[in-house]
């Protein structure tokens, strides 16, 4: 039987109706209509996709009870089509009819392709479609974006609960791989909140992570996240969504292609398109969302976690406990919550408390934790404590492990805080395309770069702060370092320095871009040039030291290829010969011993004397007992073993006795009993235990098992500035050894107990502890004057400084 002609003949008339090339040409019209923007836009695209689907399955002959349907994911299927976006479609169907499948998958592909129409496409049957949802944990994210478009609505719908219902069933499984994937993607495209030219899409808070949080909250693993739920219409999640969509679909209109990056030689555009000044306000709007949407992630990737439960036997074990971290700060579940005693309103410094132990065990701050401190939290007292000051240091110190809390107090307010002259550099873009951060990222960066180099300075302190300062200037018109070293004084002094060091950290800000501009301008090695540089800078060799540190790290935060093997050999040859200009540093002399501990010396037997310190959570603790070979180790392994963190000492010998003094900190609790410290001692010198020993087995105890950390893994590593140790020009038969090294719980008894075990008699010592580095200097007695003999000690040295946690 014949074929009717009219029938064919109105089907190829349909056919051609549907063809790609009139949708091309259509979307291209709908692109460029001035009167279609936003939202406007999105919808009329979206439409225009459907009706063409539709149409064309018609004409196809696909239509209810056929056995195919056509069902729309990704953008299509959130109805979210920007300009150029993949159309991804799948052509569903339930096996009824293979002798149809290539007919009508190729009546729809092919004048899609055929009209250069970007194609993400697939064939899949139900169970298809099921085993992908179970294998490919990506792919399981995408179908839950499915939506009807064309066909038998029944076999759509059956696949679209079918999935759903099994990534409800099966999310706790698969969460592990949706971390892992989610994680690849953050390191492969950054973090929107901080680039210069962020992608809106896959960086790291951008579409696709909201759309993560839509999919954990339909599995039920987090809050009510979804952004199109009716009640969070109005959030900040749901705003930052509509910002960045709005800019990704400019991006793809103005660069006449899929484009998720927002470049600079558009963003002036995308601005105006989107309703703002200019390319700095659009970078502070994305900043802004991208922090919102990283912290709604983050957040909800923990809730997820702690959702899933643990399974087979780790269900017999007990739940965690609440492991003390700081004073009123413990671990709790994998995350930094407050101890329960612990009252934010009474106790200013416990915000840095909480944002150090978060940095320094890479652990993330409890959502409700950050919500108590912001909301009760008293303004820091100005001046700033010694322990205040050291805890901002110690966050400082901790790398890049420091950027997740910074970014926590940021943004529940707390870190404006404390540094109010934070506001104006945040989210702000920088103004030459060689940074790839923005202003305030930048600083965060430059602080983490710094961190690696504390070891190589005389001031480890103030060139973390420097660096943390260095830019705060930008952004008020004018020369930022000029402006910027008005700031880092005043800055300076609220943080409780010395007038002197708030001056050296002004001169820092004020001059950091010097030796960039010497070693690119003029010849570095000429004696008139390094002349001037020592005078520009005082003469201060501490000052010329932490400019070349501040140099690299400023380099290295700026972007990929800044710092090179020819600027850092021109700056570190300029740094050399100006501090040699100046003068070597002076020798070191043994510390002074007050009357009183002269007196008890003289009497002889054990005494232990402790008076308040400086600070309000300071002691000063010195010891005094008969000269013997070991004795410094035990008595600061003894105050380790007490919990308390020695800030610096100062180690002496008088009518044959040692008089050690320790200024100390407590890690809990109040100042330290001298009568309980004596019986340690006594115990310790008697025998009957060995601190060193002690300390070790104390760490070991505190490593967690395998499997056992709940949070979120950190896709990033360690920065640790690597231990420095050389010997100083001494008069007669002493050797002076100079160490510098990340401090750390019973260092100083670890190194005392390694010179000792060398056959070192330690004369006298002088220990500080600046921020997070040790700067240490031993008096050292050797039975032999051989250099290797020195170098031996030294190594041995070196190696126990590794950090016990």
């Amino acid at each position: 039987m014949n074929a009717d002609p009219k029938r064919s003949d109105a089907r190829d008339a349909a056919l051609e109706a549907t063809s790609g090339a009139t949708l091309a040409a259509t979307r291209s019209i709908v692109l460029h209509d001035d009167r279609l923007v936003g939202a406007d836009r999105r919808n009329a695209i979206t439409d225009l996709f459907e009706n063409w689907v539709s149409a064309r399955a018609r004409a196809l002959g696909v239509g209810g009870q056929s056995g195919f349907a056509v069902v729309a994911v990704g953008s299509l299927g959130r109805r979210e089509m920007v300009g150029y976006s993949d159309l991804d479609l799948i052509l569903v169907h339930d096996d009824r009819y293979p002798e149809r499948l290539s007919e009508v998958a190729d009546g729809f592909w092919y004048p899609l392709w055929d009209a250069g129409i970007a194609l993400d496409h697939s064939v899949r049957s139900v169970p298809d479609a099921m085993r992908v949802t179970r294998e490919d944990a990506s792919a399981a994210l995408g179908l839950l974006d499915a939506r009807y478009l064309a066909g038998d609505r029944d076999l759509a719908e059956l696949m679209i609960v079918s999935v759903r219902n099994l990534w409800r069933t099966e999310a706790r499984l698969r969460l592990p791989q949706v971390i892992e994937a989610a994680e690849d993607r953050w390191r492969l495209t950054g973090e929107i909140a901080h680039r210069a030219e962020p992608d809106v899409k896959s960086g790291r808070g951008g579409l696709r992570d909201i759309q993560l949080l839509n999919a954990l909250a339909l599995a039920q693993l987090t809050d009510g996240l979804a952004r199109l739920d009716p009640g969070t219409a109005g959030s900040p999640l749901a705003q930052a969504y509509d910002l960045l969509l709005g800019v990704r679909d400019e991006a793809h209109r103005i660069a006449g292609r899929a484009r998720d990056q927002v470049r600079a030689q558009d963003a002036d555009e995308i601005a105006a398109a989107v309703g703002v000044t200019d390319r700095f306000a659009l970078a502070r709007l994305i900043s802004d969302a991208g922090r919102t949407t990283s912290y709604a992630v983050d957040a909800g990737l923990r809730t997820a976690q702690n959702a899933v439960g643990r399974r087979g036997l780790s269900r017999l074990r007990r739940s965690p406990l609440r492991r003390p971290l700081d004073e009123g700060v413990v671990e709790h579940g994998g995350e930094v919550t407050l101890a329960k005693s612990a009252i934010p309103s009474r106790d200013p410094g416990l915000v840095l408390r909480v944002a150090a132990a978060s940095a320094r065990n890479r652990m993330p701050i409890n959502g409700l934790t950050l919500e108590r401190l912001a909301k009760y939290a008293p303004p820091m007292t100005e001046p700033w404590s010694a322990e205040e000051l050291t805890d901002l240091l110690v966050l400082l110190a901790s790398g890049y492990d420091m950027a997740g809390p910074v970014e926590a107090l940021d943004r529940v307010g707390l870190w404006g805080r404390m540094f109010p002259e934070w506001g104006v550099v945040r989210d702000l873009p920088p103004r030459d395309g060689i940074h790839t951060w923005t202003v305030d990222r930048h600083l965060i960066e430059t602080v983490a770069a710094a961190s690696a180099l504390t070891t190589t300075v005389p001031r480890p302190d103030l060139l973390l702060l420097g660096a943390l300062l260095h830019d705060i200037g930008k952004g008020r018109g004018g020369d930022h370092c000029v402006i910027g070293a008005d700031l880092a004084r005043t800055v300076g002094r609220r943080l409780g320095l010395w007038p002197d060091d708030a001056e050296v950290l002004s001169e820092m800000v004020r001059h950091h871009l010097l030796l960039h501009r010497v070693v690119a301008r003029r010849d570095a090695a000429d004696p008139a040039v390094v002349a001037d540089v020592a005078a520009t800078l005082g003469e201060d060799a501490v000052l010329v030291q932490l400019l070349g540190a501040l140099a690299e790290a400023d380099s290295k935060a700026t972007g990929p290829g800044v710092w090179g093997e020819w600027k850092e050999t021109l700056i570190t040859g300029l740094v050399e010969r100006v501090v040699a200009r100046i003068g070597g540093d002076t020798e070191p002399a043994p510390p002074r011993i007050v009357t009183e501990h002269l007196v008890l010396a003289e009497r002889g037997g054990l005494h232990v004397v402790t008076r308040p310190g400086d600070g309000p959570n300071m002691t000063v603790v010195t010891m005094i007992a008969p000269d013997r070979p070991g004795l410094l180790s035990k008595m600061a392994g003894v105050l380790a073993l007490s919990g308390l963190h020695a800030h610096s000492a100062s180690v002496a010998t008088h009518a044959g006795h040692a008089v050690d003094t320790f200024v100390v900190m407590p890690t809990f609790g109040g100042p330290p009993d001298a009568a309980l410290l004596r019986l340690r001692l006594a115990a310790v010198l008697d025998g009957d235990r060995d601190p060193v020993a002690e300390l070790a087995a104390k760490s070991a105890a505190r490593q967690p098992a395998a499997g056992q950390s709940s949070r979120l893994a950190v896709p990033v590593t360690r920065v640790v500035a690597p231990p420095r140790a050389r010997w100083l020009p001494a008069a007669g038969d002493d050797c002076l050894l100079e160490l510098r090294s990340a401090d750390d719980e019973g260092l100083l008894a670890r190194i005392a107990a390694e010179l000792e075990k060398a056959g070192g008699d330690i004369a006298w010592a002088t220990v500080a502890t600046l921020g997070a580095t040790a700067v240490d200097t031993f008096c050292v007695r050797l039975s032999t004057d051989d250099p290797a003999a020195r170098e031996a000690v030294s190594a041995a040295v070196l190696a126990v400084c590794a950090p016990m946690r």
